[in-house]
């Protein structure tokens, strides 16, 4: 029997609707994520005796924090130089091309959906729009005790956006040096990762990880009785997640335009530095509680 020595991965990555407009399985995938997360949360929020009210106003900020942070994150940390001289889609779910149409009115582009987001900049943006959501409507409970919440579902979400990457060919591995079983032949992905040979998964990689965190983080959260406090989760959750991508960047090809390439850490490695820091802190935070609440 032949042993297998690669996966020839040719997915479909859109499915039509109507009239030169898809629904991309990166879109379903961004969906699922966020609807799983409202369920997550839902749950969370009924254990902690939170009104339901509060849910909704969760959901959106998070989805706009999300949103408008990962498509400002790509833009300024990634691919600066393109959208300088595409602002047009900076704003509009588009790509030049060489076709004359997009849905009549908009000529020598078509519709491709957004196109380009970055996890680090979509960490800022739900950190700056939960901020503000903690001080202005959930006025009960502490930014950090909502933090330790919210990385559990943003745990799950993450293995489904890698998910989607997978499906789209894009964020692929280096070539492999060896011939790997699990390794991919991504037969769509973009020229600028190079030739078309056996890669790591890469985005698999991430996914098998993020969610061993997301289950590990949900095992914590439901043994309260151990009396975790407040930035226990959110500690475990920014060292672990931006720790295993720090690592993994390594088996990566590039990501654009790359504003820091440094003593051989991308971009990605050195915005992740600062995320690991973020959850030493917060551990340091749920260290101090614990010293004093003990005594």
């Amino acid at each position: 029997m032949k042993t297998l020595e690669y996966i020839s991965w040719n997915p479909i990555q859109k499915i039509p609707l109507w009239k030169g407009f898809f629904i991309h399985i990166y879109s379903i995938m961004f969906l699922i994520s966020f609807l799983l997360g409202w369920y997550i949360m839902k749950y969370i929020y009924k254990k902690d005796n939170i009104h339901e009210k509060y849910l909704d106003p969760l959901f959106i900020f998070t989805f706009l924090g999300t949103f408008i942070g990962a498509r400002l994150g790509h833009i300024l940390f990634y691919d600066f130089s393109y959208f300088s001289d595409h602002w047009i889609e900076v704003f509009l779910p588009i790509k030049k091309n060489n076709q004359n149409f997009f849905l009549g009115f908009i000529k020598g582009y078509e519709f491709t959906g957004y196109r380009g987001l970055s996890s680090h900049g979509a960490t800022i943006g739900i950190i700056l729009s939960n901020l503000f959501y903690s001080k202005k409507i959930l006025k009960k409970k502490s930014f950090i005790w909502l933090c330790d919440r919210l990385c559990i579902p943003i745990s799950i979400s993450a293995v489904f956006i890698r998910i989607g990457n997978f499906f789209n060919s894009e964020i692929v591995g280096k070539p492999c040096n060896e011939k790997l079983p699990w390794a991919v032949k991504f037969m769509k992905m973009d020229t600028e990762y190079g030739k078309i040979v056996p890669r790591h998964p890469a985005q698999i990689y991430e996914s098998i990880a993020y969610l061993s965190i997301f289950l590990s983080l949900f095992y914590f959260y439901k043994k309260r009785e151990k009396k975790y406090y407040d930035g226990f989760l959110s500690g475990i959750f920014f060292i672990f997640l931006w720790s295993i991508r720090f690592l993994l960047e390594f088996f990566k090809e590039p990501q654009g335009a790359e504003f820091i390439n440094f003593l051989s850490i991308n971009t990605g490695q050195w915005l992740s530095i600062p995320f690991v820091m973020l959850g030493f802190f917060f551990l340091n935070v749920s260290r101090i509680k614990k010293y004093f609440f003990s005594w």
